[in-house]
């Protein structure tokens, strides 16, 4: 690859991390994606790509393009792209450089969005223009997003898109996008993971209804004492070891990358070697369910007659009448459920030709490498996507030093990627378009 890519690549990432698009969540006012979404566009239509703006609400905008070059394969059905442009807020006084400067420090480039994901929004655009320039065609047509909202579970972005332009997309049966492809370090082996799955999402409500009084009276039926009950046992809840197939298929390669046998009494103690990884990793063991607020009452003397609490909860994927079933029964009967918002879980086959062709990119630039599926913890707009059947994996290739703590970059504080692991990025997308 010439060097124009991977400078164009890094200029791409922090000038996309200048551009404040913060996602402050529903019923609260931001600055939007819009002139994220029109930079992006300048880029594409640049180098002769046709792009289209979407608006769900004012500002809040996805870009869709449509790459089809010539001598590609039009045989092949597009290959659908993504990456959102939203980034969570970020408090300037909490970070060691400007979060939104996208400034080159210590061989990083520094910012919010940095890892999650303007990074791999400059990847596309620094390979897409390069390619065009050198009147190198991809293997199939390319379908382009850039979504809004992806932050807040997408409703203003892929979901909206599905659901009012389902025809962008229903011709894609395959898409690449975030969380995969990056490297982590298991004993001497750099293993790099696939996301093939993600976790279902439930936001549940939990409403207890009892007899409202003084607060200086006994009540055998005060509606915050069963709550605290309620939300108390379903936070202490140990849920049992619940391998999916993907998680199975990671927790394999650990054990060779370790030369060790992983055991279900091991296997956490063995997590623990990989460092951060072991966060979000150690989270698809089971179903999860972490109460995260509460609600009740309104003056210190009067017991209300209602009291509530919010649980996220995440399920795996084929086990969602399970899940329900447990948390029902933990809270008990004197508990009402409500879900707030749910997104279903995720799932598709390793071993596809689109993952041997990641494993190909992959292992060109780094010979050694051990490639993985996983699943993911967490929810990204694959879970749009899917909604009209198109297998979704998580590829943004990265080869990071042993010592950066990636995952913690996700919404953390001093979010940044290292400048050679882009260019790394780089070479590796690159060769994947010549063989998806």
């Amino acid at each position: 690859m010439n060097t124009t890519a991977y400078d164009e690549c890094i200029q791409y990432t922090s000038e996309l991390i200048r551009i404040d698009t913060s996602n402050f969540g529903p019923g609260h006012d931001g600055p939007g994606e819009r002139p994220a979404a029109e930079y992006i566009a300048a880029k594409l239509e640049e180098v002769g790509v046709h792009t289209d703006i979407y608006e769900s609400e004012p500002r809040r905008a996805t870009l869709v393009a449509n790459w089809e070059p010539a001598g590609c394969d039009t045989s092949l059905s597009p290959l659908l792209i993504h990456g959102h442009t939203d980034v969570v807020p970020a408090v300037p006084e909490d970070w060691a450089v400007h979060p939104f400067s996208g400034e080159i420090k210590d061989d990083c480039v520094w910012g919010r969005g940095a890892v999650d994901m303007k990074d791999f929004d400059a990847m596309v655009l620094a390979v897409v223009r390069d390619r065009i320039r050198t009147s190198r065609p991809s293997r199939r047509p390319i379908r382009l997003i850039f979504t809004a909202d992806e932050e807040c579970g997408s409703p203003l972005g892929a979901n909206w898109l599905t659901e009012h332009h389902p025809e962008l997309i229903a011709d894609c049966q395959q898409a690449v996008g975030e969380v995969g492809g990056f490297s982590i370090t298991a004993g001497q082996r750099r293993m790099y993971l696939i996301q093939t799955a993600e976790k279902g999402l439930a936001w549940l409500k939990l409403i207890v209804d009892g007899t409202a009084g003084h607060g200086s009276m006994r009540n055998a039926d005060n509606a915050v004492t069963e709550l605290a009950r309620a939300v108390a046992d379903l936070g202490s809840y140990q849920w049992p070891v619940q391998l999916h197939p993907a998680q199975q298929a990671f927790l394999d390669s650990v054990g060779q990358a370790l030369g060790v046998q992983i055991t279900a009494d091991t296997v956490e103690q063995t997590l623990a070697q990989l460092g951060s990884i072991a966060r979000m990793v150690g989270a698809t063991m089971g179903h999860t369910a972490n109460p995260t607020m509460l609600e009740a009452g309104y003056k210190a003397n009067v017991i209300p007659g209602q009291a509530s609490a919010v649980v996220d909860g995440r399920y795996i994927p084929g086990r969602r009448e399970e899940f329900f079933e447990t948390v029902r029964r933990v809270v008990g009967d004197k508990v009402r459920v409500e879900i707030l918002h749910e997104q279903p879980g995720v799932e598709t086959d390793w071993g596809t030709s689109l993952t041997e062709a990641m494993t190909a990119a992959v292992t060109q630039f780094d010979p050694e490498a051990m490639m993985t599926p996983y699943i993911m913890s967490g929810g990204t707009d694959a879970k749009g996507w899917n909604r009209l059947g198109v297998q979704c994996f998580g590829f943004v290739p990265l080869k990071l030093p042993p010592e950066l703590d990636f995952v913690g970059m996700f919404h953390g504080v001093d979010e940044r990627v290292p400048v050679q692991s882009l260019r790394f990025g780089v070479d590796v997308f690159d060769r994947f378009l010549d063989l998806a």
